[in-house]
């Protein structure tokens, strides 16, 4: 190729190119460098190829490269690297796969025509081959990305189908995603491939910043490992071979960690799983699934919704409701006064109405529901009854139940002031029994007492349950300070990290925007009990925990054991709520709103340090 300007040190130079003001001659030059561009081994080939990626993720919707050839092109440069590794260790073209790839991914994630294109290039066969790990993790990254991209539209699903090995390479890097990261990069300091390092930080940062994209880009891994398997899932003949039990357990703790935003990850493609009939009867054969779907179901998980489908589905299944309505039954019964979550508008009457039909179902099976589950069931509709008869009775009778629940719930904070727990517990359950279902505000503090006192006594189950209800009472939903603090205490008591990590940073949101004064951060400083459980919690639930326990600690060069990255931190500062006040109760009595002792696990301690 002809060079375009005599100043310019490298003969055919894209860019170059690019300034060629005659639309038709710049169009003829760039067919022209995509078609020689494979072949040649100059220096600097990095550039170009830097700079589609640039225009592919500005510009994903540009037809111009697509029409020129730039498919075929960055298929080529793929296999070059993997057959060619004098030519990838040469200069910097190390890097030229991983851009190569992106491009892929960045020009067929919004256009099916585009990723017709890309098929008919043939991009697949290369894009596998890093998948299956030919080099290293960053370009598996971004290889699943664009076969990601390629398997969601209808046209162009068949391709990736047909190479028999995507699903199962794809099922296995999502449970081994976090792992390769961690062990062929984050661990050993000093053996960071300098090219990785570059791609994570561009060139600005040092190892802590390395570090963080390194777990940002392990969480994408997995996640987008997790879609390209969901595009399989919704085809029934694909079910057998991503319904194993061993990878259907942990699918629910494949979240992405705090650092995933956008994807719903595991519990994601458990929606689409369920969603089948086959998938639905392979999910309900897995406790460990169930029970776990029941703790996303009763969470401030941004993906909540998704469980609660997962769970209403397979009660609504009569070939499955047998098998998990003993399990599911509590945690739908505890959401059943929510409103709204997700697109669902009225999903609290869904669920009355589904465990109902449930109900009637069992009259014609024997043994179907335990009679624990039954009466749970029947006081649930017996609730919604009395709501019913609320609403045509006079105004009068409605005061005398409030009054009567409030003289109630005050004898339960007298009792709760002098250290009897367990009748405090008792007389919030009669106010409770006492208050009109209507009175939504009033059950909400109830509720929330009621989960304190569960909390003193050791019934951290019991705890969830009130909280979870007095949440979803509240308006808006999932926003009441104190029931999220109280959860997040008893999820900390089962050792449920990360519900208890989700539960206590939307506890401190609530009380950064709260205006009562006894929520409300002074000086914009977190409380120290909230800061504790926070950080021991962002340790439990650390993405590389697993592999960290399994591998070792992070270590750098000179280091003669394991740095505290990875290790289990004493987290002997921290005090559950029984630990710090299961002997003596409570020291003082209820809050002027009629609450029970919330902070520091029932201590009557001001928000603001006052003792």
């Amino acid at each position: 190729m002809d060079k375009i300007q005599s100043d310019c040190p490298y003969p055919g130079c894209f860019f170059c190119v690019m300034k060629e003001a005659n639309p038709s001659k710049r169009r003829a030059s760039v067919l022209k460098f995509f078609r020689e561009l494979p072949s040649q081994d100059d220096d600097g080939q990095v550039l170009p190829v830097s700079g589609l990626w640039n225009t592919a993720m500005a510009h994903p919707n540009d037809p111009e490269f697509i029409n020129l050839g730039i498919f075929e092109c960055m298929a080529a440069l793929i296999w070059k690297g993997l057959k060619n590794r004098r030519w990838l260790a040469h200069d910097q073209n190390i890097y030229v796969p991983y851009y190569a790839a992106h491009i892929i991914g960045s020009y067929t994630m919004n256009m099916e025509e585009f990723a017709e294109c890309a098929v008919r290039a043939g991009v697949i066969p290369p894009l596998v081959e890093l998948l299956r790990g030919r080099l290293t993790w960053v370009e598996q990254r971004v290889a699943v990305r664009a076969l990601g991209h390629l398997a969601t539209y209808p046209s162009t699903f068949p391709a990736v189908a047909d190479n028999g090995e995507v699903l199962e390479l794809a099922t296995q890097l999502a449970s081994s995603s976090l792992e390769i990261v961690y062990t062929h990069f984050y661990q050993f300091v000093d053996r960071r491939l300098d090219y990785h390092c570059g791609l994570l930080t561009r060139g600005m940062g040092g190892v802590e910043m390395e570090s963080r994209k390194a777990e940002e880009w392990a969480s994408q891994l997995q996640c987008w490992s997790l879609q390209l398997i969901n595009c399989f899932a919704f085809k029934p003949e694909f079910l057998h071979d991503i319904c194993k039990p061993d990878f259907l357990v942990k699918l629910p703790g494949m979240w992405g960690g705090l650092v995933n935003e956008n994807s719903p990850a595991g519990v994601g493609l458990l929606r689409t799983i369920c969603q089948s009939k086959v998938g639905r009867g392979d999910a309900a054969n897995i406790p460990g699934t169930i029970d776990a779907l029941c703790n996303i179901a009763r969470s401030s998980d941004d993906w909540q919704y998704m469980a609660v489908d997962c769970l209403i589905w397979l009660v609504q299944d009569a070939s499955t409701c047998h098998k998990v309505i003993d399990k599911v039954a509590p945690t739908l019964i505890d959401l059943a006064d929510i409103s709204t979550l997700g697109d669902y508008k009225k999903l609290g009457d869904m669920i009355v109405t589904v465990l109902q039909e449930c109900m009637q179902q069992s009259g014609n099976s024997r043994g179907a529901i335990s009679d624990q589950t039954k009466a749970e069931i029947d006081e649930l509709l017996r609730s919604k009854q009395s709501l019913k008869l609320e609403k045509s009775m006079p105004k009068e009778d409605l005061h005398i139940k409030q009054a009567a629940a409030l003289v109630v719930k005050l004898e339960g904070n007298s009792l709760f002031s002098s250290g009897n727990i367990a009748g405090a517990a008792e007389k919030y359950s009669e106010a409770l029994a006492l208050c009109p279902m209507k009175s939504k505000k009033e059950r909400v503090v109830l509720y929330s007492n009621r989960a304190q006192c569960y909390l003193l006594l050791q019934q951290p189950s019991a705890a969830i349950s009130d909280a979870t209800r007095a949440l979803c009472l509240h308006s808006p939903v999932n926003r009441h300070a104190k029931s999220l603090w109280r959860r997040a205490q008893a999820y900390d008591m089962l050792g449920f990290a990360k519900e208890s990590l989700l539960d206590t940073i939307l506890f401190i949101n609530e009380c950064s925007q709260s205006n009562d004064p006894d929520l409300s951060l002074k000086q914009n400083k977190v409380p120290d009990y909230a800061e504790r459980l926070v950080k021991k919690q962002m340790r439990a639930a650390w993405l590389f925990r697993e592999a960290a326990l399994k591998h070792g600690g992070v270590r750098r060069a000179g280091d003669a054991s394991d740095a505290a990255f990875g290790q289990e931190a004493d987290d002997s500062e921290w005090e559950t709520a029984s630990e710090s006040d299961g002997e003596n109760g409570a020291a003082t009595g209820g809050e002027a709103d009629g609450e029970t002792g919330w902070k520091n696990g029932g201590r009557q301690e001001d928000f603001c340090e006052k003792s």
